[in-house]
């Protein structure tokens, strides 16, 4: 089964429960303006992402990926998985998709607030007010919904999933910051951007369980109701077991493969509320 029909069959077997629909190019080309620059609200390395109005005047934001590969083919059906079967205040709702040939295109509904992406890396981060407690119930909120690890460590520091070192390296946010965690050094996590005005237990919260949420053995990963509970301060025993974690003693990279979170890959689907 192909993905059109697989996601046809699951709008079908869904079909009360379903809001999304396909769209299609023609529809889509007509509601950007043939994708005009005007429109365009931010550009990743692999998408752009542009705003819209349909015909019924309602607004939305389509993101369009630049290049078809197996790769983008994949992270294409991860998302439109995700969103398909998620619904939180903190995601997006989702309009539909559009594969026409080789293109590829999700449809969301349009915030004014922008996403969680462009306050953190996008042309909004240098004047972005994301405050520690805003970022806090951001990280609460999303994990109520979904458990992505990196997604709190980029709450917590600003960076982003994979970073340059040079021209020719690249470390994952997990690289960076577990050895800081080993040595405590947690000022040094905090994004400069807040200018420290953060709750210093908070901040070792979220940047605790976003590294064990990314931890390659199962067993070692809180469920999402755990994650829930830490962030707010609760589970008291159960932190200190993750505080105490052989991880955080030796800095061994014993993490999961893959270093992607839900802002970066579905890059406008976390919102700011």
């Amino acid at each position: 089964m192909d993905f059109c029909s697989f996601l046809c069959y699951r709008k079908e077997t869904k079909k009360e429960e379903s809001t999304w629909r396909i769209f299609s190019l023609k529809e889509l080309n007509s509601a950007t303006n043939n994708f005009n620059y005007d429109n365009k609200l931010g550009e990743g390395g692999f998408r752009s992402v542009y705003w819209g109005r349909l015909w019924n005047g309602s607004q939305i934001a389509v993101k369009r990926l630049k290049v078809w590969s197996n790769r983008t083919e994949k992270d294409f059906v991860v998302e439109v998985e995700i969103l398909a079967r998620v619904s939180h205040k903190n995601l997006l709702g989702l309009r539909g998709y559009c594969a026409e040939g080789q293109e590829r295109l999700i449809v969301y509904d349009y915030m004014p607030n922008l996403s969680l992406h462009s306050h953190l890396h996008g042309q909004h981060s240098p004047k972005s007010l994301l405050d520690w407690p805003r970022r806090m119930s951001i990280a609460i909120g999303s994990a109520e919904g979904i458990v992505f690890g990196i997604l709190l460590l980029e709450l917590a520091s600003g960076k982003k999933p994979v970073e340059k070192i040079n021209s020719t390296s690249r470390a994952s946010i997990i690289e960076w910051a577990l050895p800081l965690v080993c040595e405590r050094k947690f000022s040094e996590i905090a994004d400069p951007k807040i200018n420290g005005k953060y709750v210093v237990e908070e901040l070792k919260r979220v940047v605790f369980i976003g590294l064990i949420c990314a931890h390659s053995q199962p067993d070692k990963r809180p469920t999402m109701l755990e994650v829930v509970e830490l962030l707010k301060g609760e589970l008291k025993e159960k932190f200190a077991d993750i505080e105490n974690d052989e991880m955080f003693k030796t800095g061994m990279l014993v993490l999961l493969c893959g270093v992607y979170s839900v802002a970066d890959l579905c890059d406008i689907a976390i919102v700011v509320l």
